[in-house]
């Protein structure tokens, strides 16, 4: 089991504990060998009582018996100061204010709503692409007035923007810049999260948008896939790939699959000539990122499982795969358009959202961003 640097158990806080990535949260951090689950967070109609009377759980195990006698608190940083780290569930209409306030209490936020994603001092992490972004956090905490000793904001990236990037950075690590991108998106009802979609909406049927994905999609992968640059007036910015401008076309279907995002993906690179897919299948089986080399407990053994069948992944086959903490990626062929065309599965519960805030966390925790005492 592997161990932080100090070899002390963190305490930690969860916004919108009995939503359903809160669940998730409580789920995984309950068995988590560094992080200890200390205060919950929900609205004022859940304060007061137990975790267990608060909650409609929707879980596949039992409430832990960890929080199942644990009162929940509304969601104020006085009740949260002794915590070391806060994950936030919050729903984006709550996110925003309360996040910010939290920070300004000089405490640490992982979160998974989409609220400060596109702040310019806010880094937007997918923990197995791009951890060095959170080398502007110093920034973030200058900026603030006043400025914070430990306080900063992590967001996570939407959970089918999470999927696909993750073999985008690996191919972008083994043959270079891409210039175009096609990603076509099948996502599973949970995304919408409870109750989520009417049923007289989504079965037998294929539900072809979804209300501000697909520009989500296109401005992430930029923000996520780019670097940090120095400006001239000593201000770090998010460069948005510009050195080597990407174009990402997004399509969003919602399908009636409970767990699950599923992506078509085609890519076209700037080396010519291309990869062969014999070369894409290897550099993404070889694709080893920072999170696994340093000792994150919650990362996967394959950050990408390829899969050599004709008809993998799928999501009621693949999806708990490594607990859904990785992403599986199959159907790596040509493509007559573009270059090479993939079909990748990633788990919008896990990897998409509450794994990934933990997985962030974690980084933070071994790159001496938080801080531990």
């Amino acid at each position: 089991m592997s161990r932080n640097p100090d070899g002390k158990q963190i305490k930690v806080g969860i916004l919108g504990a009995t939503g359903t990535v809160g669940q998730r949260f409580i789920t995984l951090l309950s068995k988590h060998p560094w992080f200890t689950i200390h205060v919950l967070g929900a609205s004022s109609r859940s304060a007061g009582k137990t975790y267990a009377k608060a909650v409609m759980w929707k879980q596949t195990t039992p409430i832990p018996p960890v929080v199942r006698d644990m009162i929940v608190h509304e969601c104020r940083p006085d009740h949260f100061a002794e915590c070391v780290i806060i994950f936030s569930g919050l729903d984006a209409d709550a996110a925003g204010e309360i996040e910010s306030a939290f920070r300004s209490a000089d405490l640490a936020i992982f979160s998974n709503a989409k609220n400060y994603r596109r702040d310019s001092s806010v880094p937007l992490i997918v923990p197995l692409v791009n951890d060095s972004h959170l080398s502007i956090i110093p920034q973030q905490r200058a900026l603030q007035n006043p400025p914070l000793k430990k306080g900063f904001i992590v967001t996570n990236a939407n959970c089918s923007t999470t999927g696909y990037v993750i073999p985008l950075r690996a191919l972008e690590r083994a043959f270079g810049p891409i210039e175009s991108c096609l990603v076509t998106t099948m996502q599973a009802i949970s995304g919408a999260g409870y109750p989520g979609v009417p049923s007289l909406d989504i079965i037998d049927n294929v539900v072809p948008y979804i209300g501000g994905e697909e520009e989500k999609i296109e401005w992430e992968t930029l923000k996520i896939l780019g670097g940090i640059a120095d400006g001239d007036d000593g201000i770090k910015t998010f460069d948005m790939h510009a050195r080597h401008p990407l174009r990402v076309s997004a399509s969003c279907n919602r399908v009636p699959v409970i767990d699950g995002h599923t992506m078509c993906v085609s890519v076209r690179f700037q080396q010519r000539p291309p990869p062969s897919p014999q070369q894409v299948r290897e550099a993404l089986v070889a694709y080893t990122p920072e999170a696994q080399s340093i000792g994150c407990p919650s990362v996967p053994v394959h950050a990408i499982f390829v899969h050599e069948e004709p008809d993998r992944p799928q999501p009621r086959l693949d999806r708990y795969y490594q607990d859904g903490a990785g992403v599986s990626v199959g159907r790596v062929r040509q493509c007559p358009v573009l270059d090479i065309k993939f079909v990748v599965l990633a788990n919008n519960v896990s990897i998409g959202a509450a794994t990934s805030s933990i997985i962030n966390a974690e980084l933070a925790v071994l790159k001496g961003v938080v801080k531990v005492e």
